[in-house]
């Protein structure tokens, strides 16, 4: 697999259900090596830091497969950072992934933490009020990675990757799971026993609580 495009973000404007909102939802490749921290690429810009970002969610990826994908589906080509990607990927395909894999892009190593779960301002950027439907329905979420090695990377980089070697659960299935709201205490405690992103892990602690005060 190779990097094929590195995407930054650029702060732009939203009409959305009758409001302006400012957004980094807009992504463009670069061609420049980029620093990667364990908050996400130099540069970028994240501007709903209650949602998006922070050491768990430092990068998001895409593949060009998946893109591939929804080009045939949309009927459109869709340009590398489209969907607000940092990282676009070749060959990958996220629903084949578990929480704790890990990717090694140029000398950076980053780790699965979640499936990417759509929202308002993503169908607003895709001007489809189905599009939260759509995405969910399509499973193929992309990745949310934090940043275990920080370094640089640029497109053209060669990416490998390495299983989790611990508990852990699909990508596919937290995908899945987060739209269950009526979640049983042994799929609560396995999305919990693996790697997740803070965020998750918040609401799925909260999920369990509420479950065995029942």
């Amino acid at each position: 697999m190779n990097l094929i495009s590195v995407n930054l973000g650029q702060e732009r404007i939203l009409h959305r259900k009758g409001r302006f909102e400012r957004t980094g939802i807009f992504k463009f490749s670069t061609d420049d090596a980029v620093k990667v921290t364990n908050l996400g690429l130099a540069g970028d810009v994240i501007v709903s830091k209650k949602h998006h970002g922070g050491p768990d969610q430092a990068v998001y990826i895409y593949s060009e497969a998946d893109y591939e994908w929804w080009s045939k589906e949309l009927g459109m080509e869709l340009a590398p950072g489209t969907f607000g990607e940092n990282l676009t990927i070749s060959e990958l395909e996220s629903a084949q992934f578990h929480v704790g894999d890990y990717l090694h892009v140029g000398n950076v190593i980053l780790q699965v933490t979640a499936p990417r779960i759509p929202c308002g301002t993503f169908a607003t950027r895709m001007d489809d009020p189905q599009w939260i439907k759509r995405f969910r329905h399509a499973e193929r979420p992309g990745l949310y990675c934090r940043v275990t090695q920080e370094g640089f990377v640029k497109a053209g980089d060669t990416v490998s990757t390495e299983n989790y070697p611990g508990e852990t659960i699909s990508i596919l299935q937290m995908f899945r799971d987060y739209y269950d709201r009526d979640k049983s205490e042994q799929t609560l405690r396995r999305h919990l026993n693996a790697p997740i992103a803070i965020r998750a892990r918040k609401d799925l602690e909260k999920e369990l609580r509420a479950l065995l005060t029942l």
